[in-house]
C-alpha cells in the first residue's frame, strides 16, 4: 500500500511527529536529570498521544485514498478486500 500524503496532510503529519519528537528528546532530558516520576510519565503520555495521532492521520488517509479509488473504478472488489484487511490490521496495531 502505497501512501500519498500532499499539502495540509503532509504538513499536519509532520507537525505531530515533531512534536512527539520534541516530548521524547524531554523524556530522555527528564530522566537524565532525574525528575519527579509523575512529571516524566506525564511527558510520555504526550508524547505517546502525539505518535498515535499521526499513525491514525496516516491510516486515515490511506483509507481516503482507498475509497477514491473504489470510487473512479480503478481498485477491483478483491483488492478492496485485501486493502481492507491491511487497514485494519494498521488501525488495530495503534488501538
Amino acid at each position: 500500500m502505497e501512501l500519498d500524503l500532499a499539502g495540509a496532510e503532509l504538513k499536519a503529519v509532520l507537525n505531530r511527529l515533531r512534536r512527539a519528537q520534541g516530548q521524547i528528546s524531554g523524556v530522555i532530558r527528564m530522566i537524565e536529570e532525574g525528575r519527579d516520576c509523575e512529571e516524566v510519565v506525564t511527558q510520555l503520555a504526550a508524547a505517546s498521544r502525539a505518535l498515535d495521532r499521526a499513525g491514525f492521520a496516516i491510516i486515515a488517509t490511506g483509507l481516503q485514498q482507498c475509497l477514491t479509488e473504489m470510487e473512479d473504478g480503478t481498485r477491483s472488489g478483491e483488492d478492496w478486500d485485501e486493502m481492507r484487511a491491511r487497514l485494519e490490521k494498521l488501525f488495530l496495531s495503534l488501538a
